[in-house]
Formats: C-alpha cells, structure tokens, sequence
C-alpha cells in the first residue's frame, strides 16, 4: 500500500522533460495520432439513403445504446433526428475504399454523394435502413436522444433494435481468440487520416480478481 508524504507520489523528470503542451483552445486534436473505431453510419434521405463514415463513435454502457458524434450542419445528424433510426457498419479492413466513398462531398448545395449508388448494401431487419455490404458488424439502432452543445457538435444516441455480426468474427470458447483475430482482421482509424489493419493483438494482462 503507498504511503502519504514526500514517496507517495515519485516525479519522472525525464517524462515531464519529453511533454509537449498544446493549446486547448486551438484545433489540439490534430497534433497527434489516436485510435479509434471506424463505422458507416446508415440514414433515411428522401426517398432513399445515405451512408457516412465516422469514427467518433462508441458502445454507451454494456446494454443495447449506441452513440456517435456529429454536427447538425451534417445530413447524417439531420436525417437521424427527423427519421428516429439509423444504421451502423463496421467495415472490414480489406474494404475501406468503399467507405472512403461513403465520405465525398455532395454535389452542390444539399445534392447527392457522387457514386454513392455504386456502393453495395443490403437492407437492415426491424427498421428501414441500409448497411454496407462489405462489413462485419451490423447495428440497427433506433434514435433515443440527441445532445447537443459539446461546442458545434453533438451526440446521437441510438437505442440497438437488432446485432448481427459475420460468423468469422464470433467469439466462441472453443475458437482461440489471437488467431480468429489474424484470420479475420479488424479496422482501426488512426486520427487523422490513417488507418490500420488488426491483426495480431495479445491478452491484455488483467490483475486476478478483475470484474468489469
């Protein structure tokens, strides 16, 4: 157990010699790489649908939410809100071209992504929506609450209506899990605008007696 006073807590000169100190009130986040999910969010547009990828994105909690961040100068965040649903893919690593198509810019003012048409997708299940094909995970999510504030951006939680996910990447007790990993790889977006591809990972050391 560690003690209080003076060796409680040992400064490393040499950690706080190496760090840089960035100005919160400037674009900080684009000074540095981190790892984040990359997903294709699916939306109602009109008579059809939209597909865009983000990487703000994350699991909200263990139960069925689901959340990701965007601005409501942005369709996705505005076909979400009037529709109520939306849809989530994971893509695999070997197809990031097509949801690099997924993030064009429209053609004009408010017009549709050129050559959004071409890329394959398959209907969801319980909601009206589309995901992309080439994935492994597949969300169908209903919108429970928008927050905005969080400066020109905001969060758009989705309540899971339905999971799906490619059998390959099934954890299963039988299947060791370094190896489902290598042969079936994951995506990571390194942030900013760089992305690998997973495939040899290790156990992450827990201490005995660790519990979520």
């Amino acid at each position: 157990m560690v003690s209080e006073g003076e060796d409680a807590m040992k400064e490393d000169d040499s950690t706080r010699d190496r760090l840089v100190s960035l100005d919160v009130a400037k674009d900080f986040w684009s000074r540095f790489h981190v790892v984040a999910p990359l997903v294709v969010i699916g939306t109602i547009e009109g008579d059809g649908y939209d597909l865009a990828p983000k990487h703000m994105v994350t699991p909200l909690g263990w139960g069925p939410f689901f959340g990701f961040v965007c601005t409501p100068r942005h369709a996705t965040y505005r076909n979400a809100k009037e529709t109520g649903f939306f849809t989530v893919t994971f893509p695999n690593p070997s197809h990031v071209v097509l949801a690099s198509i997924t993030a064009q810019p429209r053609c004009g003012d408010g017009g549709e992504k050129p050559g959004l048409d071409d890329v394959p997708t398959f209907r969801a299940t319980e909601i009206d929506g589309v995901f992309l094909e080439e994935g492994y995970l597949f969300l169908e999510c209903k919108v429970d609450r928008t927050i905005d504030g969080f400066g020109k951006n905001s969060l758009v939680v989705g309540f899971i209506q339905a999971v799906h996910v490619d059998e390959a990447h099934l954890r299963a007790s039988d299947v060791e899990e370094g190896k489902m990993i290598h042969e079936a790889p994951l995506l990571a977006y390194i942030s900013p605008g760089r992305y690998a591809e997973i495939k040899d990972t290790n156990a992450f050391p827990f201490p005995a007696g660790f519990e979520r």
